[in-house]
């Protein structure tokens, strides 16, 4: 037989319900409907307009006007800077301007690195070359922009060794804009090949297996040669 249940568990009272919360952090109080917080936000009061575009369109314009004046006769741009490969396996496809030319490229173009940032090239101690190819276009970039180079010279009465002749400064314009614009590469044209038997059965992932082996035996393989070369001789 069953043991009849205890009056004080009959009369225990049901377990709270658990009460929404509000997007505040708020507890609901009472009965009520769980409000809705989308429709209640008054957005208009919240609505930012950007009437001075126009005004500081004029401002940005007038700004550059003046420091093009003040930096007369260099470029409005800035010092030249380097071709430079974006990073990452994503991007390394992409060229870029680079913070400045490596002391390697200073020098095969023939440029002093203290004299360089006094003519408007930048300078980055820190960049290392990795590739020939970059080297060299950076390099022909170098020698470009120093065979087009106008030097004023610092004293108008006094002309220094290096300064151009009065001909060229009388004929030199301020650039402005970009100068010397990095040109993106003609796009790759993707070559179609047709499947032959040969290529459906060469098996590459044994080819790799195969070769990742021989590489990890070498060591051991010309050990056990050179043991037995000497071998041979005793």
């Amino acid at each position: 037989m069953t043991k009849p249940r205890s009056s004080v568990a009959a009369l225990r009272p049901p377990p709270p319900l658990r009460r929404c919360r509000r997007a505040g952090g708020e507890m609901v109080k009472h009965n009520n409907v769980i409000p809705s917080g989308n429709c209640k936000k008054d957005w208009q009061s919240y609505v930012k307009t950007w009437l001075n575009q126009p005004a500081r369109k004029q401002k940005r314009r007038i700004a550059r006007q003046k420091k093009a004046v003040k930096i007369f006769p260099r470029p409005t741009s800035g010092p030249v800077r380097p071709i430079v490969q974006c990073q990452t396996l994503k991007y390394n496809m992409k060229a870029r301007a680079g913070r400045g030319f490596t002391l390697e490229e200073l020098k095969a173009a023939g440029i002093p690195k203290k004299l360089a940032p006094t003519i408007g090239i930048s300078v980055d101690h820190r960049r290392k070359n990795k590739s020939l190819e970059g080297m060299q276009s950076n390099v022909a970039r170098l020698k470009t922009y120093k065979a087009k180079l106008v030097i004023f010279p610092r004293r108008a009465r006094k002309v220094k060794a290096g300064d151009s002749t009065p001909e060229e400064l009388a004929n030199a314009i301020q650039v402005q804009g970009d100068y010397m614009p990095i040109t993106r590469g003609e796009k790759r044209s993707v070559e179609v090949v047709k499947v032959t038997d040969e290529m459906k059965a060469f098996k590459a992932y044994g080819k790799l297996r195969v070769e990742r082996m021989n590489q990890r035996q070498l060591g051991a393989r010309l050990k056990k040669v050179a043991e037995a070369e000497k071998e041979e001789k005793k």
